[in-house]
């Protein structure tokens, strides 16, 4: 292990690994823009390894010196198990047989705060009144496969990701209509967190309390049926889930922006934010975050954001990669070098 933020050598492996998906791409200098962009099933691969070696060193002629990878699952050890996937990352095994120099794993959510340091206008849509942009803490809440949330903070003229598991907080009803549906949501041991109602699998745990709470049988068992049919207005109950979705996103990213001081703004990223933009544009969600008396007029100083850009966790890494000295990123334990 060598001290944090020390410069990366180039070309650069940058890779963002899901449960479903691996995107990667190239860097090849610090002023150069990434390259062969590939993204490849996670299933198709027996390792990580195989899928890099297969799909990029065989098909780009360009040897990566680095590597610094984004992975959904904790980093614990030097075999690194991915949340939802068969492969296991193997840094040691990576220098070896990808013949790298350096390799650098850190969390998913991390790569997310990374990238919400420098978006631009045409990487994001504001949501409630425009702001202008500030350099202060900022936080991003992710809604997909299970609600992820880092926090970015800005110290020293750095910035700090903090990852963390903030998806898991407890979400409890406050409105008379809250209380007529709570009871009918799926529980975790006795709970419900943010996760059982914000997320993919958390939209139709939502719908299908407001069917129950409304005498009707569900007819959707999927995030994409209750969201299309939700958009269009076509089922009074997913009509209402995306409704109620917006509200209770609004409620967690105002406590997130509490907690973090987030003045800097808070970013929703994720597919699910992306696909119900025009339900996020009402006012449901903007009223839901401004609500957290006695601070109602700091809450409307603080911007909110999606995050449009395709490839936002690469395009974090890569930034990374670009300045690591503009970030104190915590390397302990998440390094490995020959």
């Amino acid at each position: 292990m060598t001290k944090q933020n020390d410069t990366l050598s180039f070309p650069i492996l940058i890779g963002d690994i899901g449960g479903t998906n691996a995107r990667f791409c190239i860097l090849m200098d610090a002023e150069a823009e990434p390259v062969h962009l590939t993204s490849v099933k996670t299933a198709d691969f027996k390792t990580i390894d195989d899928a890099i070696q297969h799909t990029i060193l065989d098909k780009t002629g360009v040897q990566p010196v680095s590597t610094i990878l984004a992975v959904a699952g904790p980093i614990e050890s030097d075999e690194i198990p991915l949340t939802n996937c068969h492969w296991v990352v193997k840094p040691k095994e990576m220098l070896v047989n990808l013949s790298l120099k350096d390799v650098i794993v850190i969390n998913d959510f991390e790569a997310q705060a990374l990238a919400i340091a420098s978006l631009g206008n045409d990487n994001r849509l504001a949501i409630g009144p425009l702001r202008p942009d500030m350099m202060a803490s900022r936080v991003v809440l992710g809604p997909g496969t299970g609600l992820g949330v880092a926090g970015l903070v800005y110290a020293r003229n750095m910035w700090f990701p903090v990852p963390g598991e903030g998806g898991h907080v407890d979400i409890g009803p406050r409105s008379a209509r809250d209380y007529q549906i709570f009871p009918h949501l799926e529980t975790i041991e006795g709970r419900i967190a943010g996760e059982q109602i914000l997320c993919g699998r958390g939209l139709v745990n939502l719908y299908r309390a407001i069917c129950t709470a409304d005498g009707v049988t569900p007819a959707f068992s999927d995030p994409a049926e209750v969201t299309a049919t939700g958009l269009s207005g076509d089922n009074l109950q997913a009509k209402e889930t995306l409704s109620l979705f917006s509200t209770y996103l609004g409620r967690i990213a105002g406590d997130m922006a509490l907690i973090f001081m987030a003045r800097g703004g808070v970013y929703l990223a994720g597919g699910i934010s992306q696909k119900i933009i025009p339900a996020l544009k009402l006012p449901e969600f903007r009223e839901a975050f401004e609500d957290k008396a006695p601070h109602k007029a700091l809450m409307r100083s603080i911007p909110t954001h999606v995050v449009t850009h395709p490839q936002a966790a690469l395009a974090g890494l890569s930034t990374y990669a670009r300045t690591p000295g503009d970030f104190g990123l915590t390397l302990d334990g998440r390094r490995w070098q020959v």
